[in-house]
């Protein structure tokens, strides 16, 4: 699991972009599902996670088309990749 978060200028054009140019890149490259999360505290504070494997996701990063998606995208700055604190069975 990948879990990301992200300034975004306009939310509703980053679920736009996120749900259609952004999933056939993510196929692409291997993920297996994707869900995006509003911070019910700040509106342009977007969560993303991924149910992708660590490799596919460095391939996805690597891929030239990226750049031109995150501009669509309407990011104040690159994503923050959240570590997790702790990983449980349950």
């Amino acid at each position: 699991m990948i879990v990301t978060v992200a300034r975004v200028t306009d939310p509703d054009r980053f679920l736009d972009v996120f749900e259609n140019v952004g999933v056939e890149k993510r196929r692409e490259h291997g993920c297996r599902a994707a869900r995006a999360y509003v911070d019910p505290d700040d509106p342009h504070r977007l969560w993303s996670v991924f149910d992708w494997d660590q490799e596919d996701y460095d391939g996805f990063l690597a891929d030239p088309a990226i750049p031109a998606i995150a501009r669509q995208l309407g990011l104040q700055g690159p994503p923050v990749r959240v570590v997790p604190a702790r990983q449980l069975d349950a």
